[in-house]
């Protein structure tokens, strides 16, 4: 079952969640504390990661324009808007909880090279222990995440849901467009762009400085795209 690695995620973040809301009557001090020992987590996370870049040039290409789609596409009003009505619809008391937690944990869950890796190796070889390992460290961080930002964090399954089956269903077809070596070049790309957003949200969780991060993710998109497009210029002036 293509999609089973997939489910299982989902399935740990929403688990993880309620479990989560379980603990929320730890006290302000020790969870202000666990979020910026949390923070700190997801920046180091995100320099390791965007130091894999082979192509510098490309990753500030990708970024600078995936940003500037983004805030004309209003990525992150969008998904505070989304997150803004499922706080009506429960009828939450804390103004903007449901939001804030349903979109940093979206923008956790969906950014890395796991979910993509996971969800391609899903749909090519119908192995799911990437998307397993992921499972696992997702529950255990909606735990922490949903103590800490609220039951927000328990719909972000959702697009992580969408956008995790999406890549295990088109990978597919994936070898019918790219050769092994483009692909493996791709993600490099894409995992460095992605370290670099993930250190944004940890800013944003330590609240040195708000960052729109959903509007960067056109970057991932142009970054990917961007390899094969270097790969041919490169044989033509070179």
């Amino acid at each position: 079952m293509i999609l089973l690695g997939t489910l299982v995620n989902a399935a740990a973040i929403i688990v993880g969640a309620l479990l989560g809301r379980l603990l929320s009557r730890i006290p302000d001090s020790i969870r202000q504390t666990v979020m910026q020992g949390i923070g700190l987590a997801v920046i180091l996370l995100g320099i390791k990661m965007s130091l894999g870049t082979e192509n510098f040039l490309l990753m500030i290409v990708s970024v600078v324009l995936g940003a500037i789609i983004g805030e004309l596409i209003g990525i992150e009003k969008g998904l505070n808007r989304l997150g803004q009505w499922l706080e009506r619809k429960l009828g939450g008391n804390k103004q903007g909880s449901v939001a804030t937690g349903f979109v940093t944990a979206t923008l956790v869950y969906c950014i890395g090279a796991m979910g993509v890796l996971g969800a391609m190796d899903s749909g090519l070889r119908d192995n799911h222990d990437i998307l397993y390992t992921k499972a696992l460290i997702d529950g255990f961080s909606a735990i922490i995440f949903s103590s800490t930002l609220g039951i927000g964090v328990l719909f972000s399954a959702v697009p992580v849901f969408v956008y995790q089956g999406l890549i295990a269903l088109l990978s597919t077809q994936i070898y019918n467009v790219v050769s092994q070596t483009t692909l493996d070049a791709m993600l490099v790309e894409l995992t460095a762009v992605g370290g670099l957003m993930i250190i944004a949200i940890g800013i944003n969780i330590l609240e040195i400085r708000k960052i729109n991060v959903a509007n960067m993710l056109p970057a991932l998109v142009i970054a990917a795209l961007g390899v094969p497009i270097v790969g041919w210029l490169s044989k033509l002036f070179l």
